[in-house]
């Protein structure tokens, strides 16, 4: 079973960019659909992002869609989350998952359909 962990999470100026890491052990991270989630204090889970077993990527919701851009290296078992332009309402904990059954990225992220949930990483915009 593939697990996950995050990192690259920070402080970081409005405006400014961030490369979160999904690193992926035990499973080989390409057979996977993997996903990034974000939740802030007080409020539900969010997808934000999702890339396909071949690599297609596909982001979720306006606020995010010409800012974040996800990516994976297979050669280094690890998914990727671009983050450029940083506003204060993305500051929240970011996490990583898979799903090894799906092919490509759901049309609705349901958190419920992905697993290995590592502890995330912190992303704190503010100036």
């Amino acid at each position: 079973q593939l697990q996950l962990v995050e990192s690259g999470g920070g402080l970081v100026q409005p405006g400014g960019s961030l490369r979160l890491s999904c690193a992926g052990s035990r499973a080989t991270i390409g057979f996977y659909v993997i996903v990034w989630f974000r939740q802030a204090p007080g409020k539900e889970r969010e997808g934000v992002s999702c890339i396909n077993q071949d690599g297609a990527p596909t982001n979720y919701g306006d606020s995010v869609k010409d800012r974040f851009t996800i990516s994976r290296d297979n050669t280094k078992n690890t998914v990727y989350l671009q983050m450029d332009n940083l506003k204060p309402d993305d500051s929240a904990v970011y996490y990583c998952a898979q799903n090894r059954f799906l092919n490509v990225c759901p049309v609705t992220l349901r958190a419920d359909l992905f697993g290995s949930w590592g502890q995330g990483t912190q992303v704190t915009v503010s100036s």
